[in-house]
């Protein structure tokens, strides 16, 4: 009896204390957080890529660049979830490995416009120029923007070495030859041309 008293009163001054009842969630929450995250950190199947997977190329990696600062994944994942009718529709579901050098990683489940996590190869660069110049020219039905000035605008070539210096600190192994020539290597290119070779290079690894 006596112990059943001394533990209603624990738990009354719990539920009766707004400061004790919040430091004992955020405590739950950590100790929860910390059983879930931390061992991904070790396991190889989220810390090491699979077969195939490389970091992008100069160009790729400003369309990448342009993917961020237009919005797109506002409307577009790329993530496919273990679900039939989302292997059905875009192919094998995401896996972590296939993401190591994406920082930040374009998982989320928004899907405005349909998943792009395996748009590689789909289709050819003209209908992916097309489909960023008017999308309607292509999907009828379509309520993405159109995006007319990629096709004037050129790669900010000068600030790309820097970009792809930063992502090598978190470990993407771009060498530092890389690093050196990529502002070379996209000088003259479209905005254009560097977006579609960015989503020409999602999901080849794993089909």
């Amino acid at each position: 009896m006596a112990n059943n008293a001394q533990t209603e009163t624990f738990h009354a001054k719990i539920e009766t204390s707004n400061f004790l009842l919040i430091v004992l969630i955020l405590l739950a929450l950590l100790a929860g957080g910390l059983v879930e995250i931390v061992p991904l950190f070790f396991q190889k199947s989220t810390t090491q890529p699979i077969e195939g997977v490389k970091p992008l190329t100069a160009l790729q990696f400003a369309g990448r660049d342009i993917y961020l600062r237009e919005g797109c994944y506002n409307c577009h994942s790329q993530m496919i979830r273990p679900f039939r009718a989302e292997t059905l529709r875009y192919g094998h579901y995401s896996v972590a490995g296939e993401f190591v050098y994406d920082h930040p990683f374009q998982w989320g489940s928004k899907r405005t416009g349909p998943d792009l996590a395996r748009v590689g190869g789909r289709y050819s660069d003209k209908w992916h120029a097309d489909h960023l110049n008017n999308p309607r020219d292509v999907v009828p039905e379509s309520n993405m923007p159109a995006y007319p000035w990629l096709k004037d605008n050129k790669v900010d070539h000068e600030s790309l070495p820097k970009h792809m210096a930063a992502v090598a600190k978190v470990g993407v192994p771009y060498t530092a030859e890389q690093i050196a020539a990529a502002s070379e290597e996209v000088k003259g290119k479209t905005e254009l041309e560097a977006l579609t070779a960015y989503l020409q290079s999602l999901g080849l690894a794993l089909k």
